[in-house]
C-alpha cells in the first residue's frame, strides 16, 4: 500500500566501502608510489546514487500507517553481515535513505572498493564486488513489487540477471527507468530498448552503438557538463567551473540528482542541468558521498 501523489524512487545497484589513498600521482603498471594519505568512504554506485538522490528530495515526506510504504528513496541492493555492512546501511539511513529492502547475506562479504586519486583529482578504481553478486532476480522483483515506485535508477555493478529482470519488470509496469550504463557491460545494448533514459560518460557513450526510438541518451562529459541526445536533436547543458579535489562519485552524483529531478517531475532540462551543477560542486570534496550537495546548494549554484 502506497499513498497517491508522493513519489518513490527504487536505487538498484552496488554498496561498497572505499578504501582511499590520495595525494600521489597514479600508479602507472607494474609501479609502488608511496606518500600517499589514506581515507575511508561510503561507497557504491548504488549507494552513492541513492545518496545524492535523497539530498535533494525532500526528506520531509510523511511517514504512513503501519503497512504502507513511505515516499522518497529506497536502495535495492545487498551488504555483508559483517562491521562493513552494518556501517553501510547506518549510513544510507543518516542520508534518508531507506534500507529495508537491502539484503543482509552471510555468505559473503560487503563490497570493497580501492581508489587511488591522483593530485590532479583523477582516479583509478578497482572493485571486489562480494555481498553485491548475492542480490538475486527475485530478491530485487519482490522489493519492486512491494514498492511499487514512480521511478527505478540501475547502474551494472551488480549481477547481470538482476538488472535484467528489474528493468524488465519496470517495464511490464509502466516504470521510467534511467539506466546509466557503468561500469560499461557489453550486454547493455540488449537493455536499451526497455530504458527510457540513458546516462553514459563520453567513453561509454561511444560504445553504445544504435540507441531505439524513443529512449533519451543524457551524456555526461565531466567539466564540459552533459548532451542531452532525443533522435538527432543535441541539447548542450554546461557545467559550472569548480576547483576540483576529487572526480570520486561525480557521475553518481549526476544521476543521483537527475532521477530525484525526474521523480520530482522537472523538466528533463531542467533535471539535467541540476544534476550537471551537482556533479560540479560534487568534486570539491574529496569522498564519493562527502560533497554531494542539497537542492539549496544546487539552485544556489546556478545563475
Amino acid at each position: 500500500m502506497r499513498v497517491e501523489g508522493q513519489p518513490i524512487l527504487a536505487v538498484l545497484g552496488a554498496i561498497n566501502e572505499d578504501l582511499v589513498v590520495s595525494g600521489t600521482p597514479l600508479p602507472h603498471a607494474g609501479e609502488t608510489v608511496t606518500g600517499g594519505t589514506f581515507a575511508q568512504h561510503h561507497g557504491g554506485k548504488g549507494g552513492n546514487q541513492a545518496v545524492a538522490a535523497a539530498r535533494v528530495i525532500q526528506r520531509g515526506s510523511v511517514l504512513l500507517v503501519a503497512g504502507a510504504v513511505s515516499a522518497g528513496v529506497w536502495m535495492l541492493g545487498a551488504v555483508g553481515d559483517d562491521q562493513l555492512g552494518a556501517s553501510a546501511l547506518e549510513a544510507l539511513r543518516s542520508d534518508g535513505v531507506q534500507t529495508d529492502h537491502v539484503l543482509v547475506t552471510p555468505d559473503a562479504p560487503t563490497g570493497v572498493a580501492l581508489i587511488a586519486v591522483g593530485d590532479d583529482g583523477e582516479n583509478q578504481i578497482s572493485v571486489a564486488p562480494g555481498a553485491n553478486l548475492a542480490l538475486t532476480p527475485t530478491h530485487a522483483i519482490d522489493a519492486l513489487e512491494a514498492l511499487r515506485p514512480d521511478l527505478l535508477l540501475a547502474s551494472l555493478e551488480i549481477g547481470e540477471p538482476t538488472i535484467r529482470a528489474a528493468i524488465g519488470w519496470s517495464h511490464d509496469h509502466g516504470t521510467p527507468v534511467v539506466l546509466n550504463p557503468a561500469p560499461f557491460q557489453p550486454w547493455v545494448s540488449e537493455l536499451l530498448p526497455v530504458a527510457t533514459h540513458v546516462t553514459p560518460n563520453e567513453g561509454e557513450f561511444a560504445q553504445l552503438g544504435d540507441v531505439p526510438a524513443g529512449v533519451t541518451v543524457i551524456e555526461t562529459r565531466g567539466a564540459d557538463g552533459a548532451r542531452i541526445h532525443t533522435g538527432d536533436d543535441v541539447v548542450e547543458v554546461p557545467a559550472i567551473a569548480v576547483d576540483a579535489v576529487d572526480t570520486t562519485g561525480a557521475g553518481d552524483c549526476f544521476n543521483g540528482v537527475l532521477a530525484a529531478g525526474l521523480v520530482r517531475s522537472l523538466p528533463l532540462t531542467e533535471a539535467v542541468r541540476q544534476a550537471a551543477v551537482a556533479a560540479a560542486l560534487s568534486v570539491r570534496v574529496a569522498g564519493a558521498r562527502e560533497g554531494m550537495p542539497t537542492l539549496d546548494d544546487i539552485t544556489g549554484g546556478i545563475t
